[in-house]
């Protein structure tokens, strides 16, 4: 039975290696999810209503602030949300929307829980999801210098040489006339004061990657989960995170008693320090976040 006597929580984060200077609009994120709560709108609609707010945003490598592929043209998308009531959905690859995070909640009202590329853009097209495209000069320029980069010695992605992207490339573009490499995400957890437990998770992918790239932020457990006894989000370098089921074995190890904070130390105690990771999480009674980077985030709860 749930605990009825929770306080209703939310915790949203910028992405691990973002800037603390951004933190007015996680601030904003876990406001607008409050409000919800406030409303009488449960967790999953929470924590949906956060990272619209971040899509929304522009400063955010999700929705308005997604990275560009390498070809400069192609902006492909992945989101996901989780309650422990038993909604699941996820969308990657998306292409040509504003909110991903808002067709992944619809996926949840199908009889699947993952769409990808076309078939993903085709759902929302039927679900009304207008076509939207629109890339900020702030991912031009990343997208400049990234490529530049590619170019020189310096790696532009954690133990991976950066002849292997031109090797491997698959965009219709040349890399020869392709026009910081952010690989974060988005992420928000919540409870309701019914004792429910959502997560949702947004991101505008990872420079470099080969065209159909997909990380953690769609793979439930990997970059997400959440149950009865609290909701997980995960940030950073998502080749490695799914090598660990990272948000399930924090999931885990919370649900076995551990102290939520000994719980995301050492899920971030797996990795390599060279590999940027961050995590945050919601129990019946604790919030928290953990990274090796600077990352900016934003805890609210509601004491009424």
């Amino acid at each position: 039975m749930h605990d009825t006597r929770c306080r209703p929580a939310v915790l949203v984060h910028g992405g691990a290696g973002g800037s603390r200077q951004d933190e007015d609009g996680c601030v904003h994120a876990a406001e607008s999810a409050m409000a919800a709560l406030q409303r009488g709108e449960d967790a999953l609609a929470a924590a949906t209503a956060a990272v619209v707010t971040m899509e929304d945003d522009g400063r955010f490598n999700a929705g308005s602030g997604s990275v560009l592929c390498l070809d400069g043209l192609t902006v492909e998308m992945d989101a996901a949300v989780m309650d422990s009531r038993g909604r699941l959905g996820a969308v990657a690859c998306l292409q040509g929307v504003k909110n991903p995070i808002l067709v992944a909640l619809a996926v949840a009202a199908t009889p699947h829980w993952l769409l990808c590329g076309e078939g993903a853009e085709r759902f929302a097209r039927t679900r009304g999801f207008a076509h939207h495209y629109a890339v900020s000069e702030k991912s031009r320029n990343r997208h400049r210098q990234l490529i530049a980069q590619l170019h020189t010695d310096a790696a532009a992605t954690y133990d991976v040489d950066n002849q292997e992207f031109m090797r491997f490339w698959n965009y219709d573009k040349p890399i020869s006339a392709a026009v910081a490499t952010p690989c974060d995400t988005v992420g928000a957890v919540t409870r309701d004061i019914q004792g429910n437990f959502a997560v949702a998770g947004s991101t505008g992918g990872s420079a470099p990657s080969l065209l159909g790239r997909v990380g953690d932020t769609p793979i439930v457990g990997s970059g997400f989960y959440a149950g009865p006894f609290g909701a997980v989000a995960v940030t950073g370098l998502g080749e490695h995170i799914v090598r660990h089921l990272l948000a399930h074995t924090v999931y885990q190890a919370i649900a076995g008693g551990m102290p939520l904070a000994l719980a995301l130390q050492q899920g971030l105690d797996r990795f390599d320090a060279q590999i940027d990771i961050g995590l945050i999480a919601v129990s019946r009674t604790e919030a928290g976040s953990r990274s090796n980077r600077s990352m900016p985030t934003a805890l609210m709860t509601d004491d009424r």
